[in-house]
């Protein structure tokens, strides 16, 4: 069962009401189990091909029922409007492809995690603690899974970051990761698919330093180059089954 919701997010700019998906487990309205949360930026693109950007989903909803794994996920809709998705998915602020964009990622996970999972978690029979909240996204969300994991640790145990956009605050993100002392477990996936770059643009080895850098910071990292893979949803979406069988894993 998939709830769609109408919502608003005050810390942001823009007040045009966006969707929220809650996909509960089956089986949840007739019993009483608790459940692991994943969070998942461009929720619009998670569940249903009519509702996505480029009318291809992930294919969420269909892995749910396939794979029987038991978990809410929530889904939220980025701004689409001009460049507000940038802002809302970079940590900082962005000077880049001729662009000069506030960062908004920092406000867009303060609201995450001091309003909506807390009105999941009061709403929803969820196991709320950091062992069981996940995050994950792909591209500039998949930056932000990242930056969630370390910035936001204490709540976040678990991160996939498909084709992330690491390349944008590379200093950044590593004075971050070097200033926090990560909680364990804390496990991350990374990957970039071999069509979407290449060895030549540096963007696979970055991957691998952070990867390595993160490592050294307590996590348990997954990272790894997709062979054939392109930067778009119908490649995300094969890529759900070593996630989810990764950051699942006691």
């Amino acid at each position: 069962m998939i709830l769609v919701r109408k919502i608003q997010i005050p810390l942001l700019p823009t007040q045009k009401p966006r969707r929220l998906y809650i996909s509960l487990p089956k089986g949840y309205a007739d019993g009483e189990a608790r459940y692991p949360v994943l969070y998942m930026f461009d929720g619009h693109n998670v569940f249903y091909d009519s509702h996505a950007t480029y009318g291809k989903s992930w294919g969420m909803r269909e892995y749910l029922g396939r794979s029987k794994k038991e978990l809410i996920v929530v889904g939220i809709e980025c701004n689409p409007e001009g460049n507000n998705r940038l802002s809302e998915y970079s940590p900082w602020d962005l000077s880049a492809w001729g662009l000069d964009i506030k960062g908004r990622g920092r406000e867009t996970m303060d609201w995450i995690t001091e309003v909506l999972k807390p009105q999941i978690d009061a709403e929803f029979r969820t196991l709320p603690d950091r062992e069981h909240t996940l995050i994950a996204g792909s591209s500039m969300g998949g930056l932000m899974a990242v930056y969630a994991a370390v910035a936001y640790n204490k709540v976040f145990s678990r991160a996939a970051a498909l084709s992330p956009c690491l390349f944008l605050h590379p200093r950044r993100l590593d004075a971050l990761i070097k200033q926090e002392n990560l909680i364990r477990p804390t496990r991350i996936y990374m990957d970039y698919g071999s069509e979407e770059t290449d060895e030549k643009t540096g963007e696979w080895s970055q991957m691998f330093l952070f990867a390595s850098r993160l490592s050294k910071a307590g996590a348990h990292i997954a990272a790894r180059v997709v062979p054939g893979a392109e930067h778009n949803e119908a490649a995300w979406e094969k890529r759900i089954p070593l996630f989810m069988d990764y950051l699942l894993q006691e």
